[in-house]
């Protein structure tokens, strides 16, 4: 029998979460960290494969994003543009573990996602079965982007305003389509001085052969509900990211990197894993390496993915695992 993909609210900590499920959860739940301009939407591929291994997959849209509520705007426009809390990520990760009744379950996250899906780790390892993290390595510290240029999309998109200003002239289906198109390609995206990022990509550059139109219309449709409000926050909050110089973590992780990742050309962003500083953090430490893997590594090749998290998972059983 097919498995389906059902969907629920849950009451967290003032607001109505939004979370995709699936699977009876046999063998343990996996739950799912979206990054941006990404959905739980984007982990179907990988709660399917999940669920049909005997994992209970649990997806939620943070806080802002989708179907979820967005939290309160505030009067001070200052701590407004910058009001993303990471601990407010990692309570809710804890706080859907605890409306489910799920002890312990498996971290799977991506691109912003990890930060708190390893922060998660680090606070709550006898709530952690292990952190698998695409893209993005454990960081001790906020990330800095003081080596890029001044085009580089992240700091852009840090000036309050500019981003609004810079969507607002599209659509949103267009808006998602252009960051899908640039986000998926290997170079990293910097606009020219003048120009905008959403300047970057025309309608006429051809979606990824991986992505159709049938999910672009998927993620218009979230998006046209929650807009980008939250999501922009998170990239005006992460100077906000704690420092944790002597981090130690007790559970196991696994980090997969794709060749095509633009990410991975971001200064401070190299091979961690293989320069030894992230086995500092980790005593339980694997990696894995796909060579044309890209940012959206697990909707472009789901079965390589799926691949090296089952495998992960089948690695570190859960001892009489409940659902």
């Amino acid at each position: 029998m097919a498995h389906q993909i059902e969907h629920a609210h849950l009451p967290i900590r003032g607001l109505n979460l939004h979370i995709a499920q699936v699977g009876k959860g046999e063998l343990g739940t996996v739950v799912f960290l979206h990054g941006f301009p990404e959905i739980w939407y984007s982990w179907r591929h990988q709660m399917l494969a999940a669920a049909a291994a005997g994992y209970r997959a649990v997806a939620p849209d943070w806080r802002g994003y989708g179907l979820s509520d967005q939290p309160p705007e505030l009067e001070d426009e200052e701590e407004e543009a910058s009001c993303c809390c990471w601990d407010d990520l990692v309570a809710e990760v804890l706080a859907v573990l605890d409306a489910l009744s799920v002890p312990s379950a498996f971290v799977v996250a991506k691109d912003f996602g990890a930060v708190p899906a390893y922060y998660f780790a680090l606070r709550h390892p006898g709530r952690t079965r292990g952190v698998a993290c695409l893209g993005i390595s454990f960081s001790p510290g906020p990330w800095s982007f003081d080596a890029m240029p001044e085009g580089f999309y992240v700091l852009r998109w840090q000036e309050p305003g500019r981003a609004e200003a810079d969507f607002g002239r599209h659509d949103v289906r267009r808006v998602v389509r252009t960051i899908y198109v640039l986000f998926s390609g290997a170079d990293v995206p910097v606009a020219k001085e003048g120009q905008e990022i959403m300047d970057l990509a025309d309608e006429t550059a051809p979606l990824p052969e991986w992505f159709t139109e049938e999910d672009l219309d998927v993620y218009a449709s979230l998006y046209e509900k929650s807009g980008f409000r939250y999501p922009l926050k998170m990239y005006r909050s992460l100077h906000k990211m704690p420092r944790l110089p002597d981090a130690k973590f007790q559970v196991p992780v696994l980090t997969v990197t794709g060749g095509k990742d633009y990410s991975s050309k971001l200064a401070g962003f190299e091979d961690d894993a293989g320069s030894g500083t992230l086995a500092c953090f980790v005593p339980d430490l694997k990696t894995a390496f796909i060579p044309e893997g890209s940012h959206f590594v697990q909707e472009q090749l789901p079965e390589q993915v799926n691949e090296l998290l089952l495998g992960f998972f089948k690695e570190h059983p859960i001892a009489a695992a409940k659902p």
